[in-house]
């Protein structure tokens, strides 16, 4: 958690330098200097790309899961395990209904998105504090709190994996809270005092994400019971027959109906930062038929929009064939993002440490030691969510993870090398940035907000 601060802090600080919508893949570029700044740029934008608009399809299958996980609870006559192709089936309409109406809201004028953050908040906080009182008394009159030695000093070992690899696996579990950060930098166009706004924002909203998840994963290790009672329930997401234990039927539906409403505000800010990243990724004519993709249509990219629904549509039909295929999307989700922040620090620390532009929201002396960390850090969680989930590895557990990130990187290296130097992010380009900006240095460092 700690180390996923300090990432945060250092793509808030690159952030402050050049807070631009579509931020990461121009970071990178600048990160990367005039000779491989292009290279980084091209790379990171289709990274990026990949990662989100995989999030918003994996992020609606998981408040599906809650959904069809009644199944279990009112025993229904229905199939409630994704290998059951019927089971998939359903997952996989109700996840492109949810989908579509997630990308709808995203169309509206600029002026409503305020209700989606406000409701998203709202609904995160009920949830929060719904499990923080309510759950820890149901349990209390129920099934019974663990012991301390049970919650902290037991291990579970459902992957068979060595000990000390499965013990990294975990971090799967919390990949989903504690990477993404970059979110505010795709819509620093639209805030005011972007410079400042916007790196506070991915900031602290890392900081309070880990926090939070921290303290709710001490309540449950407390308030969950044994790992093979609790897999026992079944269910494609086994909290929910947990909740219906705890906290009864009525309290239960209560409670699933809270996570499915607080996971779908999640995917529609989600598809709202994709869409910002993908626009500026058009707007700069990398992407085929940029033109129409960054086509603006009532101060919003609708078209940005419209590409991102069809992409996360696409890739959500990977459910129908295989439960394996749409698992290693889990991953996908996450690596791209993680492997753009190491690469981007990797590029400040050793081709621009003394010609990036200099940020108004600084870490000052920090800087260099969190950039050595940030790099060594995202590495590890690379090689993680690279990792099969179950051992041995066959067919049917293999995390194909690494074979989409091939892929996609393949294509990011195709499309440098056939997209002309002077089409987009000439190295010429990037080198006046970087010598605008030593001209201007003595200026910046008026408005330097220094954290250390």
């Amino acid at each position: 958690m700690v180390f996923t601060f300090i990432s945060a802090a250092v793509i808030a600080e690159i952030c402050s330098s050049l807070p631009l919508s579509g931020s990461i893949y121009l970071w990178a570029a600048e990160a990367g200097g005039p000779r491989w700044g292009r290279l980084f740029g091209f790379v990171v934008a289709w990274w990026s790309t990949t990662a989100w608009t995989t999030f918003c399809a994996s992020n609606t299958q998981g408040a599906v899961n809650y959904m069809l996980s009644e199944i279990v609870v009112f025993d229904l006559d229905f199939p409630s395990d994704a290998s059951d192709v019927k089971f998939r089936a359903v997952q996989w309409i109700c996840t492109e209904i949810m989908l579509a109406a997630a990308c709808l809201w995203c169309i509206m004028p600029p002026r409503y998105f305020k209700w989606i953050f406000s409701l998203s908040t709202f609904f995160m906080m009920l949830d929060f504090v719904l499990n923080m009182v309510w759950l820890p008394i149901a349990t209390a009159r129920t099934i019974g709190f663990r012991s301390t030695h049970d919650a902290f000093m037991t291990t579970y070992n459902g992957t068979g994996a060595p000990p000390a690899w499965n013990w990294c696996l975990s971090y799967l579990a919390t990949a989903g809270i504690l990477i993404g950060f970059d979110a505010s930098g795709h819509v620093a166009e639209e805030t005011k005092n972007a410079a400042i706004t916007a790196a506070r924002g991915i900031f602290w909203s890392t900081v309070a994400s880990g926090l939070g998840g921290f303290v709710v994963v001490i309540l449950f290790l407390f308030c969950v019971p044994g790992p093979d009672t609790f897999f026992s329930f079944g269910g494609a997401q086994p909290f929910v027959p947990l909740y219906a234990v705890i906290l009864g039927e009525g309290g239960h539906i209560f409670m699933n109906i809270i996570c499915i409403i607080a996971l779908w505000f999640n995917t529609a800010i989600a598809v709202l930062a994709a869409s910002r990243l993908v626009f500026a990724v058009a707007r700069d004519g990398v992407l085929p038929y940029s033109s129409w993709v960054a086509r603006v249509v009532d101060d919003q990219p609708r078209n940005a929009v419209f590409v991102v629904w069809a992409v996360s549509s696409i890739v959500t039909c990977t459910i129908l064939p295989s439960a394996v295929a749409f698992t290693s999307l889990v991953s996908m989700a996450g690596v791209p993002s993680a492997a753009a922040y190491g690469l981007i620090a990797l590029g400040r620390l050793t081709l621009t440490p003394k010609t990036f532009p200099k940020p108004a929201w600084s870490l000052g002396r920090l800087s260099k030691p969190f950039q050595v960390i940030t790099v060594i850090y995202n590495a590890w969680v690379v090689a993680v969510l690279f990792s099969p989930y179950e051992f041995p590895v066959t067919a049917s557990t293999l995390n194909y993870a690494p074979v989409m990130m091939a892929i996609v990187t393949i294509l990011a290296v195709g499309t440098w090398y056939l997209f002309p130097a002077d089409s987009w992010l000439p190295s010429q380009t990037i080198q006046h940035m970087l010598e605008a900006t030593e001209r201007d240095d003595h200026e910046a460092k008026k408005e330097v907000h220094v954290v250390s």
